[in-house]
């Protein structure tokens, strides 16, 4: 056993020793050859961070949103580079690939699990901050915009409304994320059920491939155009822009937010929402956030809270008319509901600007941080009220946040083939197991992430099946995890791609091979390529 210590850490030192004279010899060259690209209206510090520079953490921190992956024994990359033109993106993949270096590309910083920002396998890597390439164009002739991967959705979404108060953009509720990560992952919202994903809106894009070329939708091909809309971008290149679809919002809308305990009869109310939420008109959207809250005056005592949070694209009066008919048990009241502008509503939905003037959606203000870790699930098949009373018993005990949200509408008309997003026609909802704490340690972080996975197993026979289906842009490592270096083959990778992607996840593959068959553009969950032979007889 002593032997065996001793070899284990004499094999370590050999690695850590290795990567350092890699990293030494490997960032000087990296370093010169950027130096040599870029154009001489910029020099090398406008765009480029190391380690010895002051601003160095203070970049790498800014939009870094899960504490977990901060740490002083973080792996943390060789440098940042903050583009601030497109030919900046070439330069850097055009180096990385000279000098075999993997490139994270953030560009809001909300992945769950650091993929954007850090290494969980050690491998090398130089991160691509696109934070200045954030420009949106509204063009009101044809009601579309193009906007940079940089951009938060608060900002895409104050843009536009600023050309119009009739045009919107269906996008997530979280307005500190950037547009990159949403779109390439699908971009689940409130006007899902209306519109349907921010992918399924999208109408071009700009996208620097291995060869540092830049692409639009003809010279990409569709193939390459479809995946990266919904199957991750970052797998197929570095995505600059995006050309959207805006959509049709009325004047007025109207929100509301409605909190039932149990002893208010919040289960019998979930439930009958599982039947009607999916079925509801297209414009109404109504999710849930379940969570353990304190018993009032009864200290050390808690209970489970649901909150029924709404947008309706109508005014108050054409919605109490609508839950009166279909969802009386609600118990919803005209002093409940808020009319406003849609702008309005992103502002309300956003949660922690709540309350504040649509200015701050373009102040980059950041999600409050915290250690965190997130699992998702999709249900087919309401669960009865006994299951949901066991369900709230298991987040009571282990401290456990649940947000539900409604597909059907326009999310059951458009066919899973259509995007690499699968997950349409009998999905009733989406679950996303958040688990959030504030006290550090390795100790902590291991009790509570063995909660959520003791939840998640809970939940196994109530939720889709073969296979259990799960959304990217709520990356969970524990589905799988690519090989050092990325290097799992389509196989093993299935095992987990399956769940992101059902069926697409081998036609993502086949355009992974076409497009990049070395796996330059990779991560720990990124697509592998597959290339099929072709028999010349």
């Amino acid at each position: 056993m002593e032997l065996m210590f001793f070899t284990c850490k004499l094999i370590s030192i050999f690695l850590s020793l290795s990567l350092a004279l890699f990293s030494s010899i490997t960032s000087a060259s990296f370093l010169d050859c950027i130096s040599r690209q870029i154009s001489q209206n910029f020099t090398l510090s406008d765009i480029l961070l190391t380690p010895n520079d002051t601003s160095y953490s203070i970049v790498l921190d800014s939009t870094l949103q899960n504490l977990r992956f901060s740490t002083p024994t973080s792996p943390k990359p060789f440098a940042i580079i903050t583009p601030s033109s497109y030919s900046h993106v070439q330069s850097t993949v055009i180096c990385c690939v000279d000098y075999g270096l993997q490139i994270r590309i953030r560009s809001g910083g909300h992945d769950y699990e650091g993929l954007s920002y850090t290494s969980h396998d050690q491998t090398p890597f130089i991160l691509l901050d696109m934070n200045k390439l954030r420009s949106v164009t509204v063009n009101l002739d044809d009601n579309t915009a193009w906007v940079e991967s940089g951009a938060t959705l608060g900002e895409l979404s104050y843009w536009v409304s600023q050309k119009s108060n009739l045009l919107g953009f269906p996008s997530g509720e979280c307005t500190s994320v950037g547009v990159g990560g949403q779109i390439s992952g699908g971009g689940f919202g409130t006007m899902a059920r209306k519109y349907g994903l921010s992918a399924d809106n999208v109408i071009d894009a700009r996208i620097v491939d291995v060869n540092g070329r830049i692409l639009d939708r003809d010279s990409m091909g569709e193939d390459l155009f479809w995946a990266i809309r919904g199957g991750g971008g970052a797998s197929f290149g570095v995505v600059l822009s995006w050309k959207i679809k805006l959509v049709y919002v009325p004047p007025v809308v109207t929100v509301f937010t409605l909190s039932k305990v149990l002893d208010e009869g919040a289960t019998r109310v979930v439930n009958k929402w599982q039947y009607i939420a999916h079925n509801i008109t297209e414009d109404l959207f109504i999710n849930l956030v379940v969570r353990p809250v304190p018993v009032p005056d009864q200290e050390g005592n808690t209970t489970m809270q649901v909150t029924f949070n709404s947008l309706f694209l109508g005014t108050a009066d054409e919605l109490m008319a609508i839950v009166n008919e279909t969802f009386p048990e609600l118990g919803l009241q005209e002093t409940d509901c808020i009319e406003m502008s849609w702008i309005e509503s992103v502002v309300y939905f956003s949660v922690y600007l709540r309350g504040e003037s649509i200015h701050a959606l373009i102040e980059r203000r950041p999600w409050p941080k915290s250690y965190n870790k997130f699992k998702s699930d999709y249900v087919q098949k309401p669960i009865s009220e006994d299951a949901l009373e066991e369900i709230w018993k298991w987040c009571l005990e282990e401290n456990l946040i649940l947000a539900i949200e409604p597909h059907g509408g326009r999310m059951s008309q458009i066919e899973e083939t259509e995007t690499p997003y699968p997950h349409r026609k009998g999905n009733l909802y989406i679950i996303q197991y958040v688990m959030q704490w504030t006290d550090a340690g390795f100790n902590e972080s291991e009790n509570r992430v063995a909660s959520i996975r003791k939840v998640y197993e809970n939940m196994k026979p109530l939720v889709s099946k073969n296979p259990r289906e799960a959304y990217v842009n709520f990356r969970d490592l524990d589905l799988g995890s690519n090989g050092y270096g990325c290097g799992t083959s389509y196989l093993q990778a299935f095992k987990w791609g399956r769940k992101y992607f059902k069926g697409n996840f081998r036609r993502l593959s086949m355009v992974k091979g076409e497009v990049d068959p070395t796996n330059f553009f990779c991560n720990e969950q990124s697509i592998p390529p597959l290339v099929l032979v072709h028999s010349s007889s």
